[in-house]
């Protein structure tokens, strides 16, 4: 009867200190969450307790209990929806411990699909009004895009038959050179302005920034680009992420007048007039069951460039050569020694973008480099060719350009260009690659 007795009081005592702990939340505005009230009601109960009531704390049946752990039962035995509470929270605990552990678990295939973000795109974006990467570009069926020279590799300047000697090739060049002169001389002393540098030589996407630590436009322009391997080894690559770009007067399903038309121009004269030894790699990446989809065009070509270059250790310059997407009414274009001449645009990727700054799953230590080759590409055309250069642009990723040191995305004319102003384009660019690479 007595044990009744003490339960009953027990119980009074517990209500009225929840009746005091309810109308100091109250007072407080019911700001604190269910965590921290159900911890100050322990607390309250345990002092209270051990204030007023210490013998309670030695009754039979809690010997295996601590003080708090015995009242916390008698009150969740009054007051059962304190114990659904903690167990809700354990419950979503362990949801959350999971979770964790399967995002871990995830992470590797994660990194892979973060590899082909940079390939979700058309292509790379341009300046200003315009929308770069062929987005325009007609599609071919699946015979006639596999059917570009064959879809193989074609090395141009191999063997005995088609090697330029070293006399040719100089001769060549000289031939070239004496067509042109600067023209718009710039001073060195000009790189050390940054400000200078980046309104005059680049446009840089929203997706990334740089600064004069990243971009160290003295250095760049001093570093040393000569070629060092002799033309009787591959010298050059020139490939076509997008091999299905056209233009406004292209014949569909000719790929001699498609941008890859457009590359073999670049190979011969880099070959026949300057006797570099160069390859063209003139496979399709960007048409998936024979429609167009660039989404991995980036992925196969560099699966099929890191392959040749395995396989031709000697190469020391990679191009790949796109053509712009512009709107409709925009031409690209301008006089260079007389002939309507598509302009060009300079590629960068840095491989770091202002979300999540550095991108550690598109490595590429090769960005100085690519700075230097693109910068140096840079100056002898404004100071040459001053009316055909447009920008070089500066993007947040990286578009196989961590494939060598002397690796160079172009970007010549658009859509809007004609055949013709895109193979004149070419011979400003070998002359000015030239140039670079005999160190000039």
């Amino acid at each position: 009867m007595k044990k009744m007795d003490d339960g009953k009081l027990l119980r009074i005592v517990l209500w009225l200190l929840l009746c005091a702990v309810g109308a100091y939340i109250l007072i407080k505005g019911m700001s604190l969450d269910k965590k921290t009230l159900v911890n100050m009601c322990r607390d309250a109960q345990e002092k209270a307790i051990e204030a007023y009531l210490p013998g309670i704390l030695e009754t039979e049946g809690v010997k295996t209990q601590t003080p708090v752990e015995w009242l916390c039962s008698k009150v969740e035995e009054q007051l059962p929806f304190l114990g659904t509470i903690q167990a809700k929270e354990m419950e979503e605990t362990e949801k959350d411990q999971e979770t964790d552990k399967k995002i871990m678990e995830e992470n590797s295939d994660f990194l892979e699909a973060k590899l082909l973000e940079e390939n979700q795109e058309a292509g790379p974006v341009g300046s200003g009004e315009e929308n770069t990467g062929g987005v325009d570009a007609q599609s071919e069926n699946g015979e006639s895009a596999g059917n570009t020279e064959g879809g193989s590799q074609q090395e141009a300047g191999t063997g005995k038959d088609n090697t330029q000697t070293a006399d040719a090739g100089d001769a060549g060049q000289q031939e070239a050179s004496a067509a042109n002169a600067i023209v718009n001389p710039i001073s060195l002393d000009m790189f050390q302005d940054f400000d200078y540098v980046i309104s005059n030589f680049y446009t840089i996407d929203k997706t990334t920034s740089i600064n004069s630590d990243q971009l160290n436009a003295p250095a760049l322009v001093s570093e040393d680009l000569k070629m060092t391997t002799g033309s009787d080894q591959p010298q050059i690559l020139v490939y076509h992420s997008h091999s299905q770009e056209e233009f406004i007067d292209s014949n569909p399903g000719d790929p001699s007048t498609s941008i890859v038309g457009v590359g073999e121009y670049l190979v011969t004269l880099l070959r026949d007039t300057y006797g570099y030894n160069v390859l063209h790699v003139t496979d399709t990446f960007d048409i998936v069951d024979g429609k167009l989809d660039r989404n991995k065009a980036y992925n196969y070509a560099q699966d099929k460039i890191s392959q040749v270059l395995e396989e031709n250790p000697s190469v020391e310059v990679v191009i790949d050569l796109h053509r712009d997407g512009v709107p409709d009414d925009k031409h690209l274009v301008t006089d260079v020694n007389g002939k309507p001449t598509a302009k060009i645009m300079f590629f960068n990727g840095l491989s770091r973008t202002n979300q999540n700054g550095d991108i550690e799953y598109l490595p590429n230590p090769y960005i100085q480099d690519n700075l230097a080759f693109s910068l140096q590409l840079a100056l002898q055309a404004k100071q040459y060719y001053p009316e055909w250069l447009r920008t070089i642009y500066l993007r947040g990723y990286r578009y196989n350009l961590h494939l060598r040191p002397k690796a160079l995305l172009v970007e010549c004319g658009a859509q809007t260009n004609t055949v013709e102003e895109e193979m004149n384009a070419m011979e400003p660019l070998a002359d000015v690659l030239n140039k670079v690479l005999k160190g000039e």
